[in-house]
């Protein structure tokens, strides 16, 4: 793995000669985040050493390297998954080379399931912490010391600091942020009824097939988090029958705007 990582950052280096600060893993539907981005390069994922290929509609599948004000970024246009056939470190292998290309913060997007009826679809959730049901961990494994310790401190997997930065941007520029705990589920099915029950009852109020397994890698590394959530379906009665990944895509795009600003003034926020 070690070799892998630094073969892939050796050749991302070598295209564009960058060490951006923020990291950007964007979800489904909010691949449009990009036209934020003052770009330099793009480069496909089919193209980069050692990457594995987006399979998933609404991810586009290319690394895009740019600038958002005086700040380098480096932004993943489609992400990979668990339920994809991918094992969990190839999954989260993008996540050490966005480390060893210079990022300290690991901003991450997705579209999730809400179960708490405070929300609504089209909602955009600041993740506050995670459940991992994940059926596989992305550090199992002999642990390379390299990367980090054998046994990672989860107290905190999204960073305070971070999150408290975020809720006073959304102030600032009147965005209805929530909050709430997301749990991840490997997928591809979407939640049965009792399902989406069980999510709730355990303590989360949204549900999704990514960003955990992300965020433990990053952890792992002790790069700081942030995550945004997207409620795009309801888990209730009234709403599961109408559950679909297009149905995702439109309410993610719908709300892609809101996330947008928010992600942008984050970073442009000293």
């Amino acid at each position: 793995m070690w070799n892998k990582v630094q073969e892939t950052v050796q050749f991302l280096k070598e295209k564009t000669n960058y060490s951006p600060e923020y990291g950007i893993i964007l979800g489904s539907g909010l691949g449009s985040f990009t036209q934020d981005i003052d770009i330099e390069f793009t480069i496909p994922y089919s193209e980069i050493p050692n990457f594995p290929v987006s399979t998933v509609q609404g991810h586009k599948g290319a690394l895009v390297f740019g600038t958002i004000g005086n700040k380098q970024v480096v932004a993943m246009q489609g992400r990979f998954h668990y339920y994809e056939g991918y094992d969990m470190q190839t999954v989260t292998f993008p996540v050490r080379v966005l480390h060893y290309l210079g990022i300290q913060n690991l901003i991450v997007s997705n579209a999730s399931g809400g179960v708490n009826p405070n929300y609504k679809v089209g909602d955009v959730v600041l993740i506050k912490d995670h459940i991992n049901l994940f059926p596989d961990h992305p550090l199992r494994g002999t642990n390379d010391e390299r990367f980090g310790p054998r046994f990672v401190n989860m107290s905190e997997p999204y960073s305070r600091t971070l999150q408290q930065k975020a809720k006073a941007i959304a102030l600032q520029h009147n965005i209805d942020l929530k909050e709430g705990i997301y749990l991840g589920l490997q997928g591809p099915t979407f939640e049965t009824l009792a399902e989406y029950k069980m999510v709730k009852i355990l303590g989360a109020d949204c549900v999704g097939m990514s960003t955990v397994p992300e965020v433990i890698v990053a952890r792992h590394m002790n790069l700081s988090c942030l995550g945004i959530s997207v409620i795009t379906d309801m888990g209730d009665e009234d709403n599961i029958d109408e559950v679909n990944h297009d149905e995702v895509l439109q309410a993610a795009k719908k709300a892609e705007p809101v996330v947008r600003k928010l992600i942008r003034e984050f970073i442009l926020k000293e």
